[in-house]
């Protein structure tokens, strides 16, 4: 015999309360990934890596919106889940690049771009297809209670995974009129670090 011991409902207050905070959660990752990527990289490269991660949230919140899946708290564990991997591989992507500029500084920016995707795809797609690989197990295995959070990854690393290829990297190409890289300092850069290793 199984008895009812407390019953606890969310009203709506509750929930418009949660959505504006894993809003603001999210709001907040983005502007300091921003300044992350600036500092540590160039702020030619930050605009393209906060809007490779605006894309893949985006997309995996659109994606729960067709299928009418509930928002929860792991659900907003999952999009800032998401963030961090997506970031990751953008992270390796745009590190090759620096190396790739101090390696080929007479060769303009495309160029030096499509070099590096070449040299990291591989790496990309073995790391994305392994997560798929344990986020599927998760959605058959884990039961009702996390297929919702194993459905929001599984989105998030297969947006994250182009988006890191089609959106980061081409925008620092379409930004180059307004916030252009600046070669010389990505060498003096490269050389700085190369001397403090040695």
């Amino acid at each position: 015999n199984f008895e009812v011991s407390r019953v606890e409902m969310v009203g709506p207050t509750v929930g418009a309360e949660l959505r504006q905070k894993g809003i603001l959660a999210i709001v907040y990752s983005l502007a300091l990934i921003l300044l992350y990527v600036a500092f540590r990289f160039d702020l030619s490269f930050a605009p393209g890596a906060v809007a490779a991660l605006f894309h893949d949230v985006t997309i995996t919140v659109g994606v729960f919106c067709l299928l009418g899946r509930e928002f929860s708290l792991p659900t907003i564990g999952a999009l800032l889940t998401i963030v961090g991997y997506s970031l990751n591989d953008t992270i390796v992507v745009y590190d090759r690049i620096r190396e790739n500029l101090y390696r080929f500084p007479r060769r303009n920016l495309t160029e030096v771009i499509n070099i590096s995707l070449n040299e990291t795809l591989s790496r990309t797609l073995m790391t994305s297809v392994t997560t798929v690989l344990a986020v599927v197990s998760l959605m058959v295995f884990g039961g009702p209670i996390i297929q919702d959070f194993a459905l929001a990854l599984g989105v998030g690393v297969l947006v994250g995974t182009y988006s890191s290829i089609y959106v980061a990297s081409p925008l620092i190409i379409a930004l180059q009129r307004w916030l252009p890289v600046d070669v010389r300092e990505q060498t003096a850069d490269r050389g700085t670090t190369s001397r403090s290793r040695a």
